[in-house]
């Protein structure tokens, strides 16, 4: 997968909590064999009318936010099934990070996103960033008031700094192994590989000494 450094653009809007997988990417795509073309059916419920006809409500139908790659939701993003295929959606629609807030309802903590969507995401290159509401209030605001805003996503600094005069900068946090991975561009796979080397000498060892007790 491709290494997330430094990545600046548009910012996209969807406010809305607990948005689901189904949402992300209907049932009805799942059936599509191998691994690719999920892109143009993200939220196909929401961009298209019945008839097939664009929604021109929905932001990623205005003219502002074509080619947006920074997409800014609510709490519980990814909730749902564990279907990949809905981290696959976003990722081939050419979103490269996807920021929520944690909130807290009735004494409980409600997070940026499902567990298993977070953790699909950072298999497949999409950085999720967690901030607070307040915080994600005013990324809202900025782009409500500004459509088309850019914002640069800076993983090694673990910052995200919103192109508005003037500039607006959120701290994030991010697990120190994930952020290995998601800079480097490697999937589990990968990771495995780089350790080629042990894995075959491992074996070798292995072969010999099963040899000597034959």
């Amino acid at each position: 997968m491709n290494p997330f450094t430094v990545h600046t653009g548009i910012v996209a809007p969807l406010d809305r909590a607990n948005v689901d997988t189904d949402a992300i990417i209907p049932k009805q795509f799942l059936k599509l064999i191998g691994r690719t073309g999920f892109g143009q059916y993200l939220f196909f419920d929401s961009r298209y009318f019945d008839d097939g006809r664009p929604n021109p409500a929905f932001a990623l139908n205005q003219p502002a936010f074509a080619g947006a790659t920074v997409l800014v939701a609510r709490n519980n993003f990814g909730c749902g099934s564990s279907r990949e295929h809905a981290v696959w959606a976003v990722a081939q629609y050419g979103f490269r990070t996807v920021i929520a807030p944690w909130k807290t309802i009735g004494g409980a903590r409600v997070p940026a996103f499902a567990d298993i969507f977070r953790n699909n995401c950072g298999k497949n290159g999409v950085l999720t960033i967690e901030l607070a509401e307040d915080e994600v209030d005013r990324l809202f605001n900025a782009v409500q008031t500004q459509p088309g805003l850019t914002a640069t996503v800076d993983l090694p600094q673990q910052a995200i700094t919103l192109h508005t005069a003037p500039e607006q900068v959120f701290r994030f946090e991010v697990d120190p192994g994930l952020k290995q991975y998601l800079l480097r561009g490697l999937d589990e796979i990968a990771l495995t590989l780089d350790h080629a080397a042990d894995i075959a000498a491992f074996e070798q060892r292995h072969d010999v000494q099963l040899a000597a007790t034959r």
